[in-house]
């Protein structure tokens, strides 16, 4: 009797995992922040979701099929992509804006380079930076309850509700005490005050902000789920999350230094979307442990730069950015030792 085997090259390992499954999984547990966040804002949120996912997926199938390439559509990435994509946008964004977004974020960011797996940096965060420097005052209207739960004494919540902004107001405003009114100094002391008593509404998301960044522990749920299925190790997160942490202990607070707030710098703004779902992208991020680590370090000190001296109050899409472009640098000179050799390759 005859018998079949199929020859392949070595490594002689299979695996069920596939690209398909690991992208609609990633998808799958980023359902519980985004049910969260259609009951936190309204179905305006859904509707902007569900714009961004179609445009991705419109825009990957008409490009492949315009450069005749086959359409892969139905590996998830694009869905991944535009669902990313929303939760860094406000529900009050006009309609257009993530439908435009969408189509840089895959034509420009992903198809243009040769589609997946070849994109220099992560497509989803890329389309927020381009609609950030195109359409400034739309993605800096934000919507939601104020971060305290009403409006903070002197500082203006009323086109910026999220932490950040009111932390970098009031931080302004001590750090040039001299030049301000003392009621002014006395209404930005209330206002950090007031937003270190509110971190348990932060860490649920009861705040202002983009769809997606608001609650963090709904994030950091998903992301244990996607450590526990090994889609993405922890030196990234560890490594971004605690460089976060350690500079905004030191130089965050409002009273010198060391004087930081740790928790409200870390649930606050994008940093666990950024850390858990972003910047572990299997593209865009180092091959290596210690690669990795290096990684999350250097999005963590540009995070925390763009934050406290830069000009927008939150900087974890542009840090993540930045560090895609030095993956290449990483790669080449952390190498992993040849297989039975001891030098490096």
């Amino acid at each position: 009797m005859e018998r079949s085997f199929y020859v392949s090259s070595s490594p002689h390992i299979t695996d069920r995992e596939s690209i398909p499954r690991i992208m609609y999984t990633v998808t799958l547990s980023l359902l519980p922040a985004a049910g969260y966040s259609v009951w936190l804002f309204g179905l305006r949120a859904l509707v902007i979701m569900l714009l961004s996912m179609a445009a991705c997926v419109a825009t990957e199938a008409l490009v492949q099929k315009l450069m005749k390439r086959p359409v892969t559509v139905s590996d998830g990435s694009a869905l991944l992509t535009g669902l990313l994509l929303s939760f860094n946008v406000s529900a009050q964004v006009p309609l257009w804006l993530p439908v435009v977004g969408s189509v840089f974020a895959i034509a420009v960011g992903k198809q243009v380079f040769g589609g997946l797996g070849y994109n220099p940096m992560n497509p989803a965060l890329l389309g927020r930076a381009f609609l950030l420097a195109s359409w400034p005052t739309h993605m800096t209207v934000f919507s939601g309850a104020p971060p305290a739960g009403g409006t903070v004494s002197g500082i203006d919540v009323i086109t910026s509700a999220t932490p950040l902004n009111v932390l970098k107001q009031a931080r302004e405003v001590l750090a040039n005490a001299p030049a301000y009114p003392v009621e002014k100094v006395n209404q930005a002391h209330e206002a950090v005050g007031q937003l270190y008593d509110s971190i348990d509404k932060i860490f649920l998301g009861q705040i202002g902000g983009c769809i997606g960044e608001t609650s963090a522990l709904l994030l950091i749920l998903g992301g244990l789920f996607l450590l526990y299925k090994r889609y993405i190790g922890w030196e990234i997160p560890v490594s971004y999350i605690g460089s976060v942490a350690l500079l905004a202990w030191i130089f965050g607070g409002t009273e010198g230094a060391f004087s930081g707030n740790i928790l409200f710098h870390i649930f606050s703004g994008g940093l666990m979307l950024g850390a858990f779902y972003m910047a572990t992208d299997m593209v865009t991020s180092p091959i290596t442990s210690r690669g990795r680590l290096i990684f999350g370090l250097g999005c963590g000190l540009i995070t925390m730069v763009i934050r406290l001296v830069g000009g927008y109050p939150e900087g974890v899409s542009y840090s993540i950015l930045l560090m895609n472009l030095l993956v290449p640098v990483i790669d080449r000179s952390i190498r992993p030792k040849v297989f039975g050799g001891g030098a490096k390759s």
